[in-house]
Formats: structure tokens, C-alpha cells, sequence
């Protein structure tokens, strides 16, 4: 039944190289497509009876009555790799099978049938010889896994897909040999009904057949799945098995919902940051994820924002927090209302409401507030020059403890940098100690602070700050000097020009510009000088006379502000007088400075003097000293430890050895 019918080969005529005159006719070669069953040790051939005849085992030509012929096959299988399965009997041209055979590795093989006489001439033209294996079925299905995983969302509708189980089979698949067919062995677990899947016979794809698949019942389904190869005949066909994990996965179909309908918490006024009730929820949803995160907000008793709800993500619970401060004199409790929900929105279907409602009762604390001053920082304006004992201002501050009993604040002063001002402890009442100086190095840019502390007696005891900020106004209590206080100048009228500048603490209205003049006593300054003013803050002082031998020289200056009333002071300009050069500079400089040495030289070389001559007295007292201390040990020396021989004496009179 399996034989084919191949292409048909025409030889053309050739010479037969025997010694005999024969000519050859043309042959015409059938050659069909043999099989052989699998394993099978014979290889069966049919061909028409046509010069070449293969019957049952044997190749024959009808030339072999006259000659003595010789057969050969060549080929994968005979003389190629996979050489030996195929061996023909040169003689009888039989063709036998040495080997099992084996479709699945090896599906047909491709000969060639040779016949020559004695001596190797070709006698035929080769002929093919195509030798197709029919399958057997010796394999069983084989599943690419041995366990398949899929899933499914819960509530799904029956029809719905899950997953898709293939096998295989090695025998020929346009066979029945590897024709596979699939079906479920078991469910398990087999609630709320043992048939909730159903597989494609030929596809191998499993959907659902039943409603009612619950992730919060069962989570997990494992199926048993069978495929069977002859089209799924039980008695003739192959089986193997494989395991479906189906997993329910979760949808939202349970909203949170709250453990309690009204939840109780307490914080202390002023704080923020404090967590102050914990809200519980239930779901029945998967934890940690977002059909099971829930998500809290507040719809009402919380008009300024003064709280707010997170989420707690291990426990689900929601926290609420204190984020802005609330005052126990304004707000002693609060009832807030808040609402929880899911992540994302409940499934279609669902007759739950979406989120579930409770009440927060918020107990607020009262506690010991710091005092505080009005205004802080408090700004006045004083003339400087207030002197010591006045009074100032008054610096109080307030208390918000408006429902403990607390006695009144005390006051004291914590910084005042120029240690200026007293404050009363009780009254707050600010008087001055010292005299208040607009120039002095702690006042800037006319301002001078200081910070003052108010106390309660509560529990813990508690204190506030406050600064006073007291703007300087000026007054014309500097007059100006001079700068700079030392100048150099030739002996002879050109060049001789001093610039010199007023320098006056005061500022306007007190300052310049300045009126600059030189004083009528002694004489001999208006004599030999003269000033004049160049602008407002400066003037040059010059010689008046032709030559003023080199010397130094001090020349009192009177300066005068611009105030109301005016400061005036007479300053002194030391002036060196000196040689000059063409250039104007000075020659003789050193000599003119080296004598005229001032006071303060004067009194630093004594001082040196002083302090040598005391340290040379210091060190000949020391040696004095250490003298007689030397000479006080030689006669303390006990006699008899005197090394050197004893002097004896002898109640004798008259000469006698002197022994020493």
C-alpha cells in the first residue's frame, strides 16, 4: 500500500565491451520506492518485472542467463557512512538489512544497485534504489516540562484562557504514531467544583469551564495532564504524564476596612512631627499589593491642616500626624473623620462599597509654654550721651499659660556687650548704668543690642528672649584732631606744602566741613607758618618766612566742626624740618630724627638701662650669697671627720716636738 511510483530512467544505447558482436538494446529501468518496517532485519523490495527484477530479497538481470554477473549497492548505508546496514549477495543479488532500523534517526535511504561481469565491466547503467523506513511506534509523548505554571485571575468567567501544555512525540507526526491528543487526569483541590478546567484535545491550551475561581478560597490549583499519542487511543497509544500549576492570582474584591469606628489618640500642644493614633484596617486582598495597600485621607474635622495620615507599609495601618502645632488655649480636642481605600479601584461586580469610614478623637495636651516678648526685637530711639541711672524703656513679655497657676516672670539680662543697662526682675523696667556712647566699638551702624530673658516658675520651669535694639542718635560730643600726626618739610619756602586732614568721630550734622587756623600764642607759630583750607575735611600747612633751620617742630593746629554747637580742639602736628635735594627730598633725615628723639624713646632707653644695672646687681648678690653659704658648710664639718691627724696638746712647759 506504502509503494510509490518514482521517476522512470531511459538509458541510451551503448557498445557492450564483450569480444562476442552483441549489440545492446535500450532498456528502460522502473525503479519504485521500497519499505522497510522499522527493525525489521529484511528489507522487502517490489519492482516490475522489466530486465531488472527485485522480488522479495533479490536483485536479478535478465542477463545473467548468458553471463556471469556480479551485483553491488553503494551509498549512505552500504558502502558510505552509516556504512554495513545494507549487503547485497554479489552472486544471487539478495539484499538484506544487518541492522535494526530506526526511523526517528534515519527516515529513508538512498542506493544504488551496480551490476558488472567477471571481469568489472558495467554490464546495466546504476539504478537508484530509494528505501523508505515506516514508522513504528516505539516513543512515547515526552512534555517539554514536567511542570507547567500559569495563572488565572480570580472571578474569572468561564472561556477565560489560562495556559497552553505541548509535548512531542519522535515518530512520525503525519502518523498516527505521532498524533498526540491531551486530557485532564485530576483537580486538585477539587472545590467549589472538581471540573473548573477543561483542555484542547489537539492544542493543549486550558481555559476555564466554571465561575467561582476565589484567591481568597483557594489560591492554587494543580492539574494532572495526560497526552496520548495513535490520536489518543487508549489501548494502542502511548501515554505520559505532566503537572499544571495554576495560580489564582488576586483581583481587588475587598475593600479595608476599619477594626473600630472611632479611635482615640492624645498629643502635646506645640508639638509636630508625633504620631498620634494608629488606624487598623482588615483585607482580605493579598498583602503588598495595591488591591491590598490602603490609602487614608481625612474628609472632615481638620479645617487648617493641622494633621495628616500615612501609611504604615508593613502593617497597613494608617498613622496620624501632627505637621503644624496646635495651641491647648485654642484647641483642646479634635474629632477628624477619615475614610480608607484601596490603591487602585475595586473589580467590576463588586457589591462592597469602596472604602470603609471611622471617627479619630484627638485629645490635645496642655503644657508649659515659653514666655514671649511684645515686640521682639523692640526698637527705640535715644540720643547718645544718656547718662548712668536713667530710665530707658520697659521690656515686658506674656505668658500663654492662660489656665495654670503660675506666678508673675522674672526678668534678667543674658548679653550687653557694653554692660549699659539693668533690667528690673520684676517690672521689666530698663535703666541705664553707664553713659551710651554712639562711638563706641559696640555700636553698629548706630544700633546697639541687647537681649533680656524672661522666666516662669512652671514645671519644667520655662524662658523666653527678647531683644531691645536702641538706635543711637548723635550728638557733637567729639571734636575733630588731626591726621596725620607727624609731617616732613624742607627748610626753604618751595617746596614746604603739608596736607593734613580733620578727623572727627561725629557724623553729620556734627562733622566737617572744618574750619582749620594756627593759635595766636606763641607767637613764633603764626610767624613761621601759615594754613590754609583746601575743602571741607582737608588744608596745607606751609612756611611763612624764606628759611627755618632743620629741626623738629610742633605746631599746634585749632580745628573746628560744624556743629550746634561747635567742637573745636587744638591738635599738635609734629613737623621735621629738614635739608632737602632739587627734588624736594629729604638729606639729613636720620640726623634730624636721631636728635631729636621723643619722650616716649627717651623714657624706653631708661627703662632698659634700668632693668640691665638691676639684673648685674641681681647676679653679684647671687654669687655673694653663694659664697658665705660654701664657708657656713666648711665649719659645720664635725672634727672628728676631719681627715687629717688631730693636734694633740700636753700639760707640758718648755719646748717639746711640735706635732702636727
Amino acid at each position: 500500500k506504502d509503494q510509490r511510483k518514482i521517476e522512470e530512467i531511459v538509458f541510451p544505447w551503448q557498445q557492450y565491451k564483450h569480444s562476442s558482436p552483441l549489440k545492446r538494446q535500450k532498456r528502460d529501468w522502473i525503479n519504485r520506492a521500497a519499505a522497510c518496517l522499522s527493525s525489521s532485519p529484511i528489507l522487502r523490495l517490489f519492482v516490475a518485472n522489466v530486465n531488472f527484477i527485485f522480488f522479495d530479497t533479490q536483485i536479478r538481470s535478465d542477463r545473467d542467463k548468458s553471463l556471469s554477473l556480479r551485483y553491488s549497492v553503494t551509498g549512505p548505508g552500504a558502502d558510505q557512512p552509516p556504512t554495513g546496514i545494507f549487503i547485497i549477495n554479489p552472486i544471487s543479488g539478495q539484499l538484506s538489512v544487518t541492522k535494526p532500523l530506526d526511523r526517528e534517526q534515519i527516515a529513508s535511504f538512498h542506493l544504488r544497485a551496480h551490476a558488472v561481469d567477471v571481469n568489472g565491466n558495467q554490464v546495466e547503467n546504476p539504478i537508484d534504489i530509494v528505501i523508505n523506513v515506516i514508522d513504528m511506534n516505539d516513543n512515547r509523548p515526552e512534555f517539554l516540562h514536567q511542570v507547567w505554571n500559569g495563572t488565572v485571575p480570580e472571578g474569572s468567567k468561564p472561556g477565560t484562557y489560562v495556559m497552553t501544555v505541548t509535548a512531542i512525540d519522535a515518530d512520525d507526526p503525519n502518523a498516527q504514531n505521532g498524533m498526540l491528543r491531551y486530557r485532564i487526569l485530576s483537580q486538585a483541590p477539587s472545590s467549589p467544583s472538581p471540573n473548573m478546567f477543561t483542555i484542547n484535545n489537539e492544542t493543549g491550551d486550558i481555559i476555564t469551564v466554571a465561575a467561582g475561581l476565589d484567591r481568597e478560597k483557594v489560591q492554587q490549583y494543580t492539574l494532572i495532564i495526560q497526552a496520548t499519542d495513535m490520536e489518543g487511543n487508549p489501548t494502542y497509544g502511548l501515554s505520559n504524564t505532566a503537572t499544571a500549576v495554576i495560580a489564582v492570582t488576586d483581583v481587588n474584591d475587598n475593600p479595608p476596612e476599619f477594626t473600630a469606628m472611632t479611635f482615640y489618640g492624645e498629643v502635646p500642644e506645640n508639638r509636630v512631627d508625633v504620631i498620634v493614633a494608629n488606624l487598623t484596617v482588615t483585607d482580605k486582598d493579598q498583602p503588598h499589593t495595591p488591591a491590598w495597600n490602603a490609602m487614608y485621607r481625612m474628609t472632615g474635622g481638620d479645617p487648617t491642616g493641622r494633621f495628616t495620615i500615612l501609611t504604615d507599609p508593613n502593617s497597613n495601618d494608617g498613622l496620624v500626624t501632627v505637621v503644624k502645632p496646635i495651641d491647648f488655649e485654642t484647641n483642646r480636642m479634635f474629632v477628624l473623620t477619615v475614610a480608607a481605600e484601596n490603591q487602585v479601584p475595586l473589580a467590576k461586580g463588586i457589591q462592597h462599597p469602596p472604602q470603609s469610614t471611622a471617627t479619630v478623637s484627638i485629645t490635645v495636651i496642655d503644657v508649659n509654654e515659653s514666655p514671649y516678648f511684645v515686640p521682639n526685637p523692640k526698637l527705640v530711639r535715644q540720643e547718645e550721651g544718656l547718662m548712668a541711672g536713667s530710665m530707658l524703656t520697659t521690656f515686658t513679655a506674656q505668658d500663654p499659660d492662660r489656665y495654670m497657676q503660675q506666678t508673675s516672670l522674672r526678668y534678667s539680662k543674658l548679653s550687653d556687650p557694653a554692660n549699659w543697662l539693668k533690667i528690673d526682675p520684676v517690672n521689666g523696667q530698663i535703666t541705664t548704668t553707664a553713659v551710651l556712647d554712639r562711638e563706641s566699638i559696640y555700636v553698629q551702624n548706630n544700633m546697639y543690642n541687647a537681649t533680656f530673658l524672661a522666666s516662669d516658675n512652671g514645671i519644667p520651669p520655662m524662658s523666653g528672649t527678647g531683644t531691645l535694639q536702641i538706635y543711637l542718635l548723635d550728638i557733637n560730643d567729639n571734636a575733630p584732631q588731626v591726621h596725620p600726626k607727624e609731617a616732613t618739610t624742607c627748610e626753604t619756602m618751595q617746596p614746604n606744602a603739608i596736607n593734613i586732614t580733620a578727623i572727627d568721630p561725629d557724623i553729620d550734622p556734627n562733622a566737617g566741613p572744618f574750619a582749620f587756623e594756627l593759635p595766636d600764642i606763641p607767637a613764633s607759630i603764626k610767624r613761621n607758618w601759615t594754613i590754609v583750607r583746601i575743602s571741607g575735611d582737608h588744608a596745607q600747612l606751609s612756611l611763612r618766612i624764606r628759611f627755618l633751620e632743620a629741626g623738629i617742630y610742633d605746631v599746634p593746629i585749632v580745628i573746628t566742626d560744624s556743629g550746634n554747637p561747635h567742637a573745636s580742639s587744638t591738635s599738635l602736628l609734629k613737623v621735621k624740618v629738614c635739608q632737602c635735594d632739587l627734588n624736594g627730598d629729604c638729606t639729613d633725615v636720620d640726623r634730624i630724627v636721631g636728635a631729636g628723639l621723643g619722650t616716649g624713646a627717651i623714657i624706653a632707653i631708661l627703662l632698659c638701662i634700668i632693668i640691665l644695672l638691676i639684673l648685674v646687681l641681681m647676679f653679684v648678690v647671687w654669687m655673694k650669697r653663694r659664697d658665705k653659704e660654701r664657708q657656713a658648710k666648711q665649719l659645720l664639718i664635725d672634727p672628728e671627720d676631719d681627715v687629717r691627724d688631730n693636734i694633740l696638746k700636753y700639760d707640758e712647759e718648755g719646748g717639746g716636738e711640735e706635732d702636727q
